[in-house]
């Protein structure tokens, strides 16, 4: 049992695993040998915002002479339930999760494997012994939304992403957090929640575009949503950035060759996944060094021999910055 022989009953597994976590043991010899690979979880594969972060893995895993596994799987919320079994059968040696949280179950059954994770850009707020890496996303939205202020725009529309994730609500606050600052008023009419994707930006565009007193710029909380808001406002007619300024997010490589080129804030995806990549093996050699853990209950605790990371190093977060390319422009009730 405690080098997962298959032929164990499932409620004897489960007081096993209870006991291993009680007493933080940590398998110290498995039965199977571990893959010499990273795994990265994605709850839905996007091309053009995914392969960034699959880049930052295999620059870092190509280096360190492992291989990238790929598994899509579950919601933005958590991997599916079927995941964790066949990861503790492939054995890589570690994981890295993109939007996700996990339910405590799962962060038992992984460390009492010594199977070490990190989640890029989390759903939630993330509990203390849960490394993560991610960016700063309130000061991206603050930043975006002042640019179109600078540019003398008040009618501003926001486009963020799903309503129940940390970082959608962060850019919107910090789009509401310039607003205020700047004494212009948020219309609730104006803001909208989408799934980062370019159908979404579309849709809440045509929406937007078509109200009697229409906005003059778009902050779009995706540069796939904010291609959605350039797309719209070709089929209606509307002129970018004459008519309409819209600024994305994320600055993937296609939004320097929308039309116009698009303005967006920058956020370090590869380097957001190499560095977590580099949380992963640094936690993996701890592992097999029998490194220390911080108890939450007692700072002044013994060094104790399973999986869990030490708390003092498993927050990063990395800066944001605006790129101003052809999508914005002086409104044009400030010039006239």
């Amino acid at each position: 049992m405690l080098n997962g022989r298959p032929d164990v009953s499932a409620p004897t597994r489960v007081k096993v695993e209870e006991l291993l976590e009680t007493h933080g043991y940590r398998r110290s010899a498995p039965s199977a040998p571990e893959a010499p690979l990273i795994e990265i979880v994605f709850h839905e594969l996007d091309s053009a915002w995914s392969m960034e972060l699959i880049r930052g893995m295999q620059n870092v895993a190509k280096s360190a002479g492992v291989s990238v596994v790929l598994t899509e799987t579950g919601t933005r919320h958590s991997p599916g339930a079927e995941w964790v079994d066949g990861v503790l059968r492939r054995r890589p040696l570690g994981v890295v999760l993109v939007f996700s949280t996990l339910p405590d179950e799962l962060k038992q059954k992984l460390w009492s494997r010594a199977i070490p994770f990190v989640i890029i850009d989390p759903a939630g707020d993330p509990e203390p012994d849960v490394p993560s890496v991610g960016s700063a996303n309130w000061a991206g939205g603050l930043a975006a939304t002042r640019h179109l202020l600078d540019l003398g725009h008040r009618a501003i529309a926001v486009v963020t992403g799903p309503e129940d994730m940390l970082c959608s609500l962060a850019r919107l606050d910090g789009f509401r957090s310039a607003m205020a600052m700047a004494g212009a008023e948020v219309d609730p009419r104006l803001v909208r929640f989408g799934d980062f994707h370019v159908q979404a930006g579309y849709d809440h565009a045509m929406e937007l575009l078509r109200l009697p007193e229409r906005p003059t710029a778009i902050f779009a909380g995706s540069d796939l949503q904010a291609l959605g808001v350039l797309e719209a406002a070709r089929v209606l007619g509307v002129q970018v950035p004459e008519d309409l300024s819209v600024v994305g997010y994320d600055d993937i490589p296609l939004a320097q060759w929308s039309s116009p080129a698009l303005t967006t804030v920058h956020q370090p995806l590869v380097e957001m996944a190499e560095e977590a990549a580099r949380m992963l093996l640094r936690l993996r050699r701890g592992n097999q060094d029998g490194g220390p853990r911080t108890d939450r209950s007692d700072a002044r605790s013994e060094a104790r021999p399973d999986a869990r990371p030490d708390q003092a190093d498993t927050r990063i977060e990395f800066g944001t910055r605006l790129v101003v390319r052809n999508s914005t422009a002086v409104v044009k009730s400030a010039t006239e």
